[in-house]
């Protein structure tokens, strides 16, 4: 049963970043009908929806592509920002997401940004807590402390989900209302948004698993 959840937990992210590499790649090489460069498609969502304030940079990095919300900038990465691909396109409009959000103050989007400094802090030192009560069975309450601690970051994988999701809905709204893709580049563009969110929902459920093993180990000492 624990060499299964080991492969399990290894084997979810290696997947999930297989994925999203394989389907980024594939569409990458497609050309969009548009002939427009992520930067041009970020720069028209942001202007139709009156985020003139917004910047679009390039940034440094494969698929290193984020919306800032304290800087308001819309960061690409060189292939995105450069080329007109549906790849692009999509990553493009996705990021936008994020930033219609932020106008909008999407609830979870605020959520997570909040937690972000907590989530930092609580998921390095939880398993310094967690090492000591692992290894000295009389330090329980060490271990309690650090699945405390650790279940602050599993809160924010959770909350990641419904922003990761929900910028990708409004991405695909916003392309298709403002026919930046056509007919069969709606179908590929969903795609490589499906292949992106797997990576988060790995990340999700790995850490959900390993929290509750941890519970288990703890509760199982009482």
């Amino acid at each position: 049963m624990f060499l299964f959840y080991i492969v399990l937990i290894i084997a979810l992210p290696l997947y999930a970043q297989f994925k999203v590499k394989s389907t980024y790649k594939k569409y990458s090489r497609v050309r969009s009908t548009s002939g427009m460069t992520g930067a041009q498609v970020a720069r028209l969502i942001l202007d139709s929806n009156e985020l003139h304030e917004v910047k679009v940079v390039e940034s440094k990095g494969f698929l290193s592509d984020h919306y800032n919300p304290v800087t308001k900038i819309v960061a690409l990465s060189p292939d995105n920002y450069r080329n007109a691909s549906v790849a692009g396109t999509a990553v493009a409009a996705h990021e936008v997401g994020h930033a219609i959000q932020d106008k909008e103050a999407y609830a979870f989007l605020r959520f997570r940004h909040k937690l972000v400094p907590v989530a930092n802090i609580t998921s390095n030192a939880s398993w310094v807590f967690i090492m000591i009560g692992l290894l000295f069975q009389s330090m329980n309450s060490m271990l309690g402390i650090g699945i405390a601690l650790l279940a602050v970051g599993v809160v924010f994988q959770l909350v990641t989900l419904p922003v990761e999701f929900n910028a990708s809905s409004r991405a695909m709204d916003q392309v298709v209302s403002l026919n930046i893709i056509r007919n069969e580049e709606e179908k590929d563009a969903k795609k490589v948004l499906n292949a992106a969110a797997m990576t988060y929902v790995a990340a999700a459920a790995v850490a959900v698993l390993e929290l509750l093993r941890l519970v288990l180990i703890f509760t199982n000492r009482d």
